[in-house]
């Protein structure tokens, strides 16, 4: 026998006057008990409200705006008599955004073992309940983490994204990558105008409005977090705001900014949660005027005087930031060499501008103490290099690496292992000791780079989803923003050396670039090692303007396997940097017609 019943917004919790986003059914559609029936959303969570009947839709009561609470009428129903399903686990659901109350395993890709240890966690959930249920839980919301969630769910998961932050993007777009190319181009702007005066053109000295100029960089930074919610709402990933801790194999407590918490169950879970700037014990860290790199990025003021501690990519990225800006400004290097991690030859072209333009560099020299006086930060150095006396500063950069966020997600509830650095151990699968909980990005291992971490993220994804995949490129780039920049990728000169491998090179200067010369930047250099024997490429560094975008060519080749016909006989545009690759290559076969090189004997 049918009837007519009124379906009713369940129990959700905390939840209050929360505004339909939008209608899953209508009129004279029959619908199968637990589908999904309307979508809520809050500034907290959105989730799914699921039907206790099967019948049909007969009249809505709701649209979309509609604010509601436990108890609202949602519709009107014609049903068959049956049991309805319980209202207060129709409520847990609905906070999961779940459309059945059987969630099918994570699948193929964890193995038995797994899923078993992730139901284990389940049954055993603190008490206190589960406010969400998810198949895939993503706690950290950089590039890493919302790629890592985005693929999942186009893979047909139910995924809850957890973030601390108000917006997604993680540091890299809020406080990291994004805003520091916006300042970066600002500076680069300023000295190509200084720059052109030699060549017969002149401006005036810039005006500068700082405020203008960090209302772009966050207008920038605005338009892609906003790109990102939007996406995370068309793939129905549910956001939860808060700082997520394990508690145990099974569940994420989240603390909301509110106060109040939030208990997450997964079936797979991935750990992105991050790095942080170090810092060094002893110093006036407290004190405002000693920033890290999202102090400097927040551009309060430009410093008569600015010391950066640290001349590695981040630090000489923000030195030609404010140099360009006004500030006066000095590096110091506990190393040998600015940017350590690259060939002395491609760093070179780098610090002789450089040197020109700060006040003053020192290298293999430490900043011993900073002392904070009223009228500035006072620095004693030690080193071979050091100067005598305390040097005063109106600010201090400090840019000296960043340490993984692994101890601070309670991960040993989780029986996640951690080394004493703070780094996740995985393997190729990007799958922690734990077989269902999976980590990537910075948390895992260096290099800490937002590619990596992207490309880390599908392959959890895809993983946990059944797939076969696996993290296992041949090189990961980097990039130093810089002026020039400075890239490389597969193996360096240093590296080969220490490892004893064979390698030749070709390296073609800039300064037989008409590109180059056209543009008044001679100052750059294109190299190539290469084996001996079969000629493949075995790795490439670039310094000069636009370093960073073309030493994609160079990993292309790499991961295909390219030899140096390959590139040598690959026509390039002219006149372009680009071409700089071709002539290398040319230098290398013994065939280069823009330079004349003396044949071996």
């Amino acid at each position: 026998m049918s009837q007519v019943i009124e379906v009713r917004v369940p129990d959700i919790g905390d939840f209050k006057d929360i505004e339909v986003t939008e209608i899953l059914v209508k009129p004279g559609e029959r619908v199968e008990q637990e589908h999904s029936l309307i979508t809520l959303e809050s500034d907290k969570a959105s989730m799914e409200i699921p039907s206790p009947y099967a019948g049909a839709i007969r009249e809505l009561r709701v649209k979309v705006g509609d604010k509601v609470a436990q108890g609202t009428v949602i519709l009107l129903m014609e049903t068959v008599e049956a049991a309805a399903a319980d209202p207060t686990e129709l409520g847990r659901q609905a906070i999961a955004a779940a459309s059945s109350v059987t969630h099918p395993g994570v699948g193929a890709g964890v193995p038995t073992e797994a899923r078993a240890q992730a139901s284990a966690a389940a049954e055993n959930t603190p008490a206190g309940g589960v406010d969400i249920h998810a198949e895939v839980v993503v706690l950290g919301a950089g590039p890493g983490g919302y790629t890592a969630a985005f693929r999942a769910a186009d893979l047909g998961k139910k995924v809850v994204l957890i973030e601390r932050f108000s917006n997604l993007g993680g540091v890299c777009l809020n406080v990291g990558c994004i805003p520091s190319k916006t300042l970066l181009h600002a500076a680069k702007v300023i000295t190509e105008a200084e720059e052109m005066a030699s060549h017969g053109v002149s401006f005036g000295k810039p005006s500068l409005d700082i405020d203008k100029l960090r209302g772009w960089k966050e207008a920038v930074i605005g338009r892609l977090t906003k790109g990102l919610a939007g996406l995370a709402k068309q793939r129905k990933v549910q956001v939860v705001q808060g700082k997520g801790s394990f508690e145990s194999p099974g569940t994420i407590v989240v603390a909301g900014a509110d106060g109040k918490s939030t208990r997450v169950r997964f079936e797979a879970c991935v750990i992105a949660a991050g790095s942080s700037a170090a810092r060094i014990p002893g110093f006036p860290n407290e004190d405002p005027r000693l920033i890290d790199s999202t102090g400097a990025l927040a551009l309060a003021d430009i410093p008569q005087r600015l010391l950066v501690i640290g001349g590695g990519i981040i630090g000489l990225e923000m030195a030609c930031v404010y140099d360009a800006l006004g500030s006066s400004v000095s590096v110091v290097e506990f190393m040998h060499q600015l940017m350590p991690g690259a060939d002395a030859d491609l760093v070179r072209p780098l610090a002789k501008r450089i040197e020109m333009r700060y006040e003053k560099i020192y290298l293999g020299t430490e900043v011993a103490q900073i002392e904070a006086r009223a009228d500035g930060l006072y620095a004693t150095f030690e080193g071979s290099a050091a100067p005598a006396e305390p040097q005063r500063y109106d600010r201090v950069l400090l840019a000296v690496g960043r340490r993984p966020n692994g101890r601070e997600i309670g991960a040993q509830m989780a029986g996640v292992a951690v080394n004493e650095r703070g780094f996740i151990a995985v393997d190729a699968q990007q799958r922690t000791n734990v077989p269902h909980i999976f980590a990537i990005g910075d948390i895992c291992g260096e290099p800490m780079l937002a590619h990596k971490a992207t490309h880390e993220a599908k392959v959890a994804a895809e993983v946990i989803a059944g797939h076969k995949a696996a993290f296992d490129p041949l090189s990961i780039p980097l990039v130093a923003y810089t002026d020039p920049e400075v890239a490389w990728m597969g193996l360096t000169e240093t590296a080969a050396k220490v490892q004893g491998v064979a390698y030749e090179k070709a390296t073609f200067p800039w300064a037989a670039s008409g590109r180059a010369l056209s543009i008044g930047r001679e100052d750059g250099a294109t190299k190539l090692l290469y084996d001996p024997k079969s000629r493949r490429i075995l790795g490439a560094g670039i310094v000069g303007v636009n370093a960073g975008e073309l030493i994609a060519e160079m990993v292309l080749a790499l991961e295909m396997g390219a030899d140096m016909e390959d590139v040598g006989l690959t026509i390039h545009p002219h006149p372009t940097l680009s071409e700089t690759m071709n002539f290398a290559a040319e230098m290398a076969l013994g065939t280069i017609t823009d330079l004349y090189v003396p044949k071996k004997k």
